[in-house]
């Protein structure tokens, strides 16, 4: 079902031509990245999260990166927490494992590109569902995802060692 929302939404872009249907699951970050045939950091997961106000929160970032607790605090002024999995559907419009900016229609879900992105020229971001992707340069996926702001709130694999 939410593959159909995202190819709604990226139709309205000019775009639903450029989506990327897979034989295989890219659920994950390792699957997406082997779907694709590029390495997981080009890989754009998008995180779920709540704040005890009830407003989503999604986060699209690298592959690679994580959520790094202090700075999503300072900047959100609150502790991360993510969404359950039954409210990630209700939330976003899509399951986990596809869950992606595109067609999100709540007004209370705010969408985030973090900084983790920048080092690539373009990304892989699903399309709603568990074996699809597209891909998007920097000005792209900030545009159509609808994003607020480029924010940095994750760490780096070197950055956690």
């Amino acid at each position: 079902m939410s593959i159909e929302i995202a190819r709604a939404y990226l139709e309205k872009c000019g775009i639903a031509d450029r989506i990327m249907e897979f034989d295989v699951s890219s659920a994950t970050v390792d699957l997406a990245a082997e779907a694709v045939g590029v390495e997981g950091s080009r890989i754009c997961k998008t995180l779920s999260f709540k704040l005890k106000d009830g407003t989503g929160i999604l986060i699209q970032m690298a592959g690679d990166a994580k959520v790094d607790n202090k700075k999503f605090k300072a900047f959100f002024g609150e502790k991360a927490k993510m969404l359950s999995p039954e409210e990630v559907p209700e939330y976003t419009n899509h399951e986990i494992g596809g869950v992606c900016a595109f067609g999100v229609t709540r007004d209370d879900v705010r969408i985030y590109c973090d900084e983790s992105m920048k080092r690539f020229e373009t990304v892989f971001p699903a399309c709603g569902s568990d074996n699809s992707a597209i891909e998007l340069t920097l000005e792209e996926i900030f545009n159509y995802s609808k994003a607020l702001e480029w924010i940095d709130v994750t760490k780096l694999p070197e950055e956690s060692e």
